[in-house]
């Protein structure tokens, strides 16, 4: 036992030094060179449980009739009496740490806070070439067909910029499309998205790129997070790339399959990957005080318990989504409030501005970035 208990409280040793380490956001402390970006996105992940964690009225339509909601383990596992405490049950490391500490989140509408689609379909293809354009057209990008994006993405542009290797440039995705969506030419980036064998040799990669297809989920062209979660994990230990899109689906996919239980389950796994990944790069001079992060979604969903499962040009707020910033450029303000309308098509020249790139110069459509107030 007193093994145990030495080992307990030197990791929180650690983890207490990590995080002493960081430079708060908003800081005069100039940055170093080499700056890192990493996009996370959360697949139609709804404003309602990353800004409420657990909606009751939503389980409770899920059950069979005359159960009571009490009763059920997910409402046992992460009910709280107020919205504040139950999304901190579900994501405790997002709302307790990133937000609280170091970070900064807009979209929360009870707070006079609002990011909002600007493509009109509120489905996948569109909602993440908005984001990896800044620019939407609604007659040229109106489906999930696996075409190569017709715009060059940031993240190409960033390779280019940066003068950088396809392997420093990588993207790791639970939903196959994203090997066409991140890139207009084909072959530019290191993609490995949906089941597909990781060819490269890094530690520990082999044996995932295995197991993916020895657990498979209910869908076809979507793999279990941790398989994406854990290839991009060695990845960054092998090459310590200086962008990385980390694109996590299963969020999107159980709320399709009408599991809520398995929906907020989802959520805490990505708070744990998410926490792993914080932890990771806080320990690792290269990343430390110069990257940045972005962590949001490509769509919203139903608002009510009768449209909650489905997003689309015909379901009313899954236009509403959220956006959050971890970055030694922004001011760590937490909960954005009371400020003008925010919206994804800014995400794309925002984080090129982190990066040292005028994003507008050459593409007057795209959304501005955002101001980093």
């Amino acid at each position: 036992m007193r093994s145990v208990v030495v080992a307990a409280f030197a990791l929180v040793c650690t983890i207490a030094t990590l995080m002493a380490a960081w430079v708060p956001a908003g800081s005069q402390t100039p940055l170093a060179t080499g700056e890192r970006l990493i996009l996370v996105t959360l697949d139609g992940s709804r404003i309602q449980e990353m800004f409420g964690g657990l909606d009751v009225e939503v389980l409770r339509s899920t059950l069979p009739k005359g159960a009571a909601v009490e009763s059920d383990p997910t409402y046992r596992r992460f009910y709280a009496s107020t919205p504040e405490a139950r999304r901190r049950k579900l994501m405790p490391f997002f709302w307790d740490v990133l937000m609280t500490r170091y970070g900064s989140i807009a979209g929360d509408r009870r707070l006079n806070s609002t990011v909002t689609l600007t493509n009109s379909h509120r489905f996948s293809y569109p909602g993440y070439s908005e984001l990896l354009t800044g620019e939407t057209d609604d007659e040229v990008i109106k489906s999930n067909d696996r075409i190569h994006n017709p715009r060059t993405t940031l993240l190409e542009a960033l390779k280019a910029h940066l003068e950088l290797s396809a392997l420093e440039v990588a993207v790791f995705a639970s939903w196959d499309v994203m090997n066409e969506i991140v890139e207009h030419t084909p072959g530019a980036l290191t993609v490995n998205a949906g089941y597909e064998v990781f060819e490269l040799t890094w530690p520990g990669a082999g044996e995932l790129s295995l197991r993916q297809f020895e657990t498979p989920t209910p869908w076809n062209n979507v793999r279990h997070d941790a398989y994406t979660f854990g290839l991009a994990m060695t990845h960054l230990r092998a090459v310590k790339p200086r962008v990385l899109h980390l694109a996590l689906g299963e969020t999107d996919d159980w709320a399709h399959d009408g599991r809520y239980d398995r929906t907020l389950e989802a959520y805490a796994r990505n708070d744990n990957q998410l926490r792993e990944l914080w932890m990771w790069l806080q320990s690792q001079s290269e990343y430390r005080d110069r990257t940045h992060m972005l962590i949001t979604t490509d769509h919203g969903r139903g608002r009510t318990t009768a449209d909650w499962r489905n997003h689309g040009a015909d379901v009313a707020g899954a236009e509403d989504v959220w956006m959050a910033f971890v970055s030694p450029r922004f001011a760590a303000r937490g909960e954005w409030r009371d400020h003008s309308p925010l919206f994804s098509n800014q995400a794309a020249a925002t984080m090129a501005a982190w990066m040292g790139l005028d994003w507008n110069a050459a593409r007057p459509r795209a959304g501005r970035p955002i101001p980093s107030r």
